[in-house]
C-alpha cells in the first residue's frame, strides 16, 4: 500500500470518520459531484458566516465523506499535484465543531491588515506541520485526530497527540511558519488584491479605466519590496496613498533620502500624510 492507502486503512481500523477539506477554486466539478449525493448537514462552506463571506462562491468546503470510492474523490486522490486540499479524520461526526474550529483560524491579523489564512491549501498545511512542535499541533488541528496531505511531491500524514476543541491562541505558532519567497509573493498579491476589491472597490473601478489592476498592484508591491517596507501597515499605507495619488502613482518626493532607513522613510512619509490631512503637525 502507498502512504495514502496506509493512512486510510489506519483510520478505518480506529473507526474514525474521514473529512475532505476541498479548495473549490479549480475543483467545482468535483465539489458539486460530491455534495450532490450528500445531505446538507454533511458539508459546510467555510467562508459563510465569516469575514470572508463575500468570497463564498469560491470558498473551500469541509465535507464529511461517506465513502472514499466516489468517482469525484478518486479523481482528486489520483491527481494530488492539483493541490486541491487535504484529508482529515476525527473520532466523531461533529461537523459543526470542526467547522467552527477552522473558521476561527481563517482570518489572521487585525483590520485593516487582515489576511486569509489558506487553511484549505495542502502546501500551507504541510509547511505548518513541518514547522510546529508536536505539542503545538493540538491548537492547530483541533478535533482532528490525523491528517493526510500531498506535500513535497509525496503523500504525508501527521497525527494530533491531543484532539479537542481549543481556543485560538493570541499569537498562533503556525502564523510564524517560514514561507518560501515565491510563495510569499504570490500569497501577498492574492490577499492584497482581495482586500482592495472588498474595501476600496470604488477607487479600483476608476483605476481600471486607465490601468490593468494586476499589473498596477504588482508594481506597487515591488515598490514596497524595493523600499524594504514589509510590515502590513506599511503596505496598506503605500497602497491607499497610491490609490489617491495623481495617475495612481506616488510622486518623486516619496523616494527615500540618502542614509534614510526604511523605518525612517516610512515615518517621514506617514507624518507628512497626516499633516496634509490635518491630523498631525509636520
Amino acid at each position: 500500500m502507498n502512504p495514502l492507502e496506509q493512512w486510510l486503512h489506519a483510520q478505518a481500523e480506529h473507526g474514525r470518520r474521514i473529512y475532505l477539506v476541498l479548495d473549490a477554486d479549480g475543483q467545482l466539478e468535483e465539489r458539486n459531484a460530491l455534495i450532490a449525493v450528500l445531505d446538507s448537514d454533511q458539508y459546510r462552506n467555510l467562508y459563510v458566516g465569516t469575514l470572508a463571506a463575500s468570497l463564498a462562491d469560491m470558498a473551500p468546503y469541509l465535507i464529511q465523506l461517506e465513502s472514499t470510492e466516489h468517482p469525484a474523490l478518486q479523481t482528486l486522490l489520483h491527481t494530488p499535484g492539483r493541490n486541491w486540499g487535504w484529508l482529515g479524520s476525527a473520532e466523531t461526526g461533529d461537523l459543526e465543531t470542526l467547522t467552527r474550529h477552522w473558521q476561527d483560524r481563517l482570518i489572521s491579523g487585525e483590520r485593516p491588515n487582515q489576511a486569509l489564512y489558506r487553511i484549505h491549501d495542502n502546501r500551507v498545511l504541510g509547511r505548518a506541520l513541518a514547522f510546529l512542535l508536536p505539542e503545538q499541533r493540538p491548537d492547530f488541528l483541533g478535533p482532528l485526530s490525523s491528517v493526510c496531505y500531498w506535500h513535497a511531491d509525496q503523500w504525508q500524514s501527521a497525527n494530533n497527540p491531543a484532539p479537542g476543541m481549543y481556543p485560538l491562541p493570541p499569537d498562533p505558532a503556525w502564523s510564524k511558519t517560514p514561507i518560501p519567497e515565491a510563495t510569499f509573493t504570490g500569497q501577498q498579491f492574492e490577499n492584497t488584491r482581495r482586500y482592495l476589491v472588498r474595501e476600496h472597490s470604488e477607487r479600483l473601478i476608476k483605476l481600471v479605466e486607465q490601468y490593468d489592476l494586476d499589473t498596477w498592484l504588482r508594481q506597487q508591491l515591488e515598490l514596497a519590496r524595493t523600499w524594504q517596507w514589509r510590515e502590513p501597515e506599511q503596505i496598506h499605507f503605500l497602497l491607499t496613498q497610491s490609490l489617491q495619488a495623481s495617475s495612481y502613482a506616488l510622486p518623486k518626493a516619496w523616494l527615500p533620502k540618502p542614509a534614510e532607513t526604511p523605518s525612517m522613510h516610512f515615518d517621514r512619509l506617514y507624518q507628512e500624510a497626516l499633516y496634509w490631512q490635518g491630523d498631525a503637525p509636520l
